[in-house]
């Protein structure tokens, strides 16, 4: 039995979400970016993105008023399609 798309993602979702207290920073804005089948259908590449705040920004007013901007992130879990378990996580770089 292999694991559908939707099981794939919330599967990277309650992932990420154990893994919250350890990221070192507040998340925003989970969303689901990419999800694509491995051409040997063996894994499941999910791709969530959030937003995340920065702590220094190029604007020195925003910083001086503590203005917080903001920037998207994205992660790439890769889930075995046949056990179900989330084998990665890795940084998309863009």
């Amino acid at each position: 039995m292999t694991i559908d798309v939707r099981k794939a993602v919330g599967a990277a979702q309650q992932y990420f979400g154990s893994l919250q207290d350890m990221i070192g920073y507040p998340t925003e804005d989970l969303r689901l970016e990419e999800a694509e089948l491995s051409e040997d259908k063996k894994h499941w590449f999910i791709t969530l993105g959030f937003i995340r705040p920065v702590d220094k920004t190029s604007n020195p007013v925003a910083d001086l008023l503590a203005i917080r901007n903001y920037e998207r992130e994205y992660k790439v879990f890769k889930r075995d399609t046949r056990t179900g378990e989330v084998q990665s996580m890795k940084i998309r770089e863009l």
